[in-house]
């Protein structure tokens, strides 16, 4: 699930917090799913990553425009 960047900026420093917790949980449990050879897609794990460092871009942007 990759979300745009207009939905990204839309939200709160709060509910983007929140939401890089809830991605970093998916992204142990697929990395779990990869190590015993129960992930199917792969690239799952790369797009994970990239939305949370979309999201922490975000943050850093909205905490230096305060």
């Amino acid at each position: 699930m990759k979300m745009k960047l207009s939905e990204i900026r839309e939200q709160t420093v709060e509910e983007l917090k929140d939401k890089i917790i809830s991605l970093r949980k998916d992204l142990f449990s697929l990395k779990l799913q990869k190590a015993t050879f129960k992930l199917e897609n792969v690239a799952e794990i790369t797009k994970k990553r990239k939305t949370i460092a979309r999201i922490k871009t975000i943050i850093k942007e909205k905490q230096l425009v305060k």
